[in-house]
């Protein structure tokens, strides 16, 4: 079976008025991603998603030329064959570095899409794995910086639709993160997980200060304190405190991982299935980590795509722990392009699409009405 055409498609919203919400990266003004359709010589079609990289037009136009032009007649069924061959031209030297990381992690959903279809078998499956429930917390562009009351009543909305844990974003200043995250558990209580994300907006003094705040209050972990590439922070912060430091969905490949590990740095893993490789170097990264006994926590993104794979991936592992939950009050790319992606039960779990591939049927129709916005996502 030949891969016989590649085709991306950067798709945009606006995020509407009073729905916008503040984090560490900015106020969201609206929201992009990029879909990858393949098509093969025996008809089967596999979609794919790759991160935007806040540029979803340039990584389109990456994966309608360079990346389209290395693949289009190798076998759609060899994942690592293609792989390596897009690291090797343009990983490895002179390429396009983390765009075509992104551009691979789309064009490798689509292969296991298509691979799944061919073989009528969902994605988990064929990964190994069985059908079971995973924990969720409520995530995605939600619960952010916001007056620590109304924090606190949107943390309740999203434990009374059934979530056991949720995640909220700190990065701000060090009092009002402490006095948001303090009114927060002391409406949700001590059984509720609670997990922060500074989404690389803490200086190390600041990660010194907080620690034992968030060590007192019981937070599971704190996620993305510095931006990726300072290691040496990260492998400082944690020994600040009992607070686990979790990192990932802007790590890329295994190769950096292999660098978290080695530099004792996190306890968490969190992969992004668009960003990192795709599943194909997704599996890998979980197999390094188990062998540390660090779990696997991937981060998602914009469409139900990368939000099914991702469930599909930790229903195949054996390091897996919790999906992020996107509860973003609007997001057509996950309740209107194509089967619901998830559904969290009042326990507080979700579980795997069970149709062939990842399980996502796309609806190019849909795709039309939501043509690529330029600018900035953030502001």
């Amino acid at each position: 079976m030949q891969i016989t055409n590649i085709k991306a498609f950067p798709i945009s919203y606006r995020v509407p008025e009073g729905e916008n919400v503040r984090l560490g990266i900015g106020l969201a003004v609206k929201r992009d991603a990029v879909l990858i359709k393949v098509e093969t010589s025996e008809g089967v079609t596999g979609w794919g998603e790759s991160h935007h990289g806040r540029c979803p037009g340039a990584i389109a136009k990456l994966i309608d030329t360079t990346i389209s032009e290395l693949v289009v007649g190798m076998d759609a069924l060899d994942n690592v064959g293609v792989w390596d061959k897009i690291y090797r031209m343009q990983l490895a030297s002179h390429g396009m570095g983390y765009a075509s990381a992104m551009a691979l992690s789309g064009l490798d959903l689509a292969l296991w899409d298509i691979k799944g279809q061919a073989l009528s078998r969902p994605l988990f499956e064929i990964l190994g794995g069985s059908r079971k429930d995973i924990p969720a917390y409520a995530g995605g562009i939600a619960l952010g910086w916001q007056e620590p009351g109304a924090l606190a009543e949107e943390a309740m909305e999203h434990l009374a639709s059934g979530y056991k844990a949720i995640k909220l974003r700190v990065g701000d200043n060090i009092r009002v993160d402490s006095d948001r995250v303090t009114k927060v558990r002391e409406c949700v209580g001590d059984e509720v997980d609670i997990l922060v994300d500074a989404n690389t907006g803490y200086s190390l003094g600041q990660v010194r200060k907080i620690m034992p705040v968030l060590e007192e209050l019981g937070v599971g972990w704190l996620e993305e304190p510095f931006p990726a590439m300072d290691f040496h922070n990260y492998r400082l912060a944690a020994t600040y405190g009992g607070v686990p430091i979790a990192a990932g969905e802007n790590h890329f490949t295994r190769y950096e991982f292999a660098r978290l590990i080695e530099d004792a740095a996190v306890s968490y893993a969190q992969p992004d299935l668009s960003k990192t490789g795709g599943m194909t170097e997704a599996v890998r990264i979980a197999a390094l980590t188990s062998a540390w006994k660090i779990p696997i926590h991937p981060h998602t993104s914009l469409t139900g795509i990368n939000m099914a794979a991702s469930i599909h991936l930790l229903s195949a592992i054996d390091n897996g722990g919790y999906f992020e939950g996107d509860v973003t009050r609007y997001n057509p790319f996950r309740d209107d392009m194509g089967q619901r992606p998830f559904n969290i039960s009042g326990e507080g779990f979700v579980s795997a699409l069970e149709a062939p591939g990842i399980g996502i049927t796309i609806d190019e129709k849909f795709l039309a009405k939501y043509p690529l916005i330029e600018g900035p996502c953030y502001v």
